[in-house]
Order: structure tokens, then sequence, then C-alpha cells
């Protein structure tokens, strides 16, 4: 239990407001935050509330799933600038979590540095998964895609497309879509999407 003076010096970061902001501005219900996190949606609702104080390694949790260091959640507004750098050996491999019995992907975030990134960038690492488990879902905004090695298949508005390395493929994320390896190569690609 934290002193009611620890309680309000942290009170006064507003990180229940601004969880609650990013979480908006991705266009993500308390549930699906939850299932990326790994946390429940009523906790997730009393932290954006201001009724509960997250520790450091649940903040963490989210802090991930938006691309944003702790010092977003700690820092004064006024002081973020728009550069950072994120080293290979730095990152995180994570998998992602959209359905919980098929992860269709592990992905690394490239722009887990940046303070309030305009766009989310991460390096995906597809799977062999087979035709009829591909689980699919939607997002606001646009995605892009950049096949570095691999090949893979990108289902889009219920039809199927094909990519090699070296392929790209730029598209309205707000309609359903999914993706799986083809091969048994790794197929590792860059994707960039951009809320709306």
């Amino acid at each position: 239990m934290i002193s009611k003076t620890l309680e309000n010096e942290l009170a006064a970061y507003n990180i229940g407001e601004k969880v609650r902001d990013l979480r908006s501005q991705r266009g993500l219900k308390l549930i699906e935050l939850g299932s990326h996190t790994g946390l429940s949606a009523a906790m997730l609702s009393k932290i954006e509330r201001g009724k509960l104080i997250p520790t450091l390694p649940t903040l963490m949790r989210i802090a991930l799933v938006f691309s944003v260091g702790l010092e977003y959640f700690f820092t004064d507004e006024r002081e973020r600038h728009a550069f950072a750098i994120s080293r290979k050996g730095e990152r995180i491999r994570l998998p992602a979590a959209m359905d919980r019995k098929v992860v269709p992907f592990d992905f690394e975030n490239l722009d887990y540095p940046a303070l309030e990134p305009k766009l989310s960038a991460y390096t995906a690492h597809f799977k062999p998964l087979n035709d009829g488990e591909v689980p699919v879902h939607s997002h606001p905004g646009v995605e892009f895609i950049y096949l570095v090695e691999g090949r893979m298949e990108l289902t889009w508005h219920g039809e199927k497309h094909e990519l090699e390395a070296g392929d790209s493929v730029y598209f309205e994320s707000s309609l359903e879509h999914g993706y799986r390896r083809l091969g048994n190569q790794e197929a590792t690609a860059v994707v960039v999407t951009l809320s709306s």
C-alpha cells in the first residue's frame, strides 16, 4: 500500500488519462488492449480512471503495445521531441496476440523509444499457418508492408495475395486482413501502420 503523499504525487502525472488517450488514438477497446497486454479489461479500466496506480512492469506492458517508453508517462509534454534511435540489440521480440489460439507473427517495435509516434513501425516474423486458421483483424487507418525475406500470403477484404521478398503493399487497414508465411524459409517484413 502506498502512502497518500506518494499517491498524490503519482496522480499529478495523469497516467490513467495518458493510457486512455493512447488507447483512443489507436481505436482499441479495453478488451483488445487487454489481449495485447495480458491484463484484464477491469484492471485497465481502473488504471484509466485513476483508481489504480500501475506498477512499472504493468505500465511497461502497456507502453510496449503503444510503442512508447516509460518516460512518456512521466515526462513534461513540453519537453518531448520526435527523435529516437532503436538499436537492434535492444529490441524485444513479442507474439502478436490478436487471437489467443493462433499467433500469426512475432513482432519487434522499431519506433519503441519515440515519444508519441505519429505512426507505428515494427518488423513482423510471419508463421507458417494452415490456410483455414489465419486470424483476420482490422484497425483504423492504413498499413504498409515491405517483405524483406521469404514469401507470405496477405488476406485483405476476403482476397488472398502472395508476396515475395522485395514486394510491398499499401492497404486500408479498416477492412479485415490477415497474414501467413508461405514455404519453409523465414518470412520477415517491415510493417508501418498509421491511424486515421
